[in-house]
């Protein structure tokens, strides 16, 4: 399509078929309509956002694609399920190696309780953070 009217006036709009785009004028300027599609709302958890802030300073062209095809917040959805999933998996072997109860059963003192399963926990979240949040 042409960018003038018949009277030889600039059109508001116009496709360009060598790119396949419709330009919208603005002032003095063609500018590209183009839009991201909406993406739908999740909460995203700890490990969510970690992936999230990971991408955007080091990964910088997976955020763009993830950005531009609408699908961010479903990676960083999937990657925070499933990094809860492989922590609780982790926790729950380790406790079941040494004997330790998943849940506490008042069979040993507590704090030795609090203590075991917080290590097991930061243990599982360096094992995530290697193999999901910073790859």
């Amino acid at each position: 399509m042409e960018k003038y009217d018949k009277n030889g006036n600039l059109k508001k709009e116009y496709y360009d078929e060598r790119n396949g785009l419709w330009y919208e004028l603005k002032g003095d300027y063609y500018y590209p309509m183009i839009a991201v599609p909406k993406q739908e709302k999740i909460i995203i958890g700890k490990y969510g956002r970690a992936r999230l802030k990971y991408i955007k300073q080091h990964k910088k062209c997976l955020y763009t694609e993830l950005i531009i095809t609408g699908t961010l917040n479903q990676h960083l959805a999937k990657i925070d399920k499933t990094a809860n999933h492989r922590v609780n998996e982790i926790v729950c072997e380790m406790a079941r190696k040494e004997s330790v109860p998943k849940h506490y059963d008042g069979k040993m003192n507590q704090l030795e309780w609090v203590s075991l399963m917080n290590n097991y926990k930061h243990c599982a979240e360096g094992i995530i953070y290697s193999e999901l949040i910073y790859c």
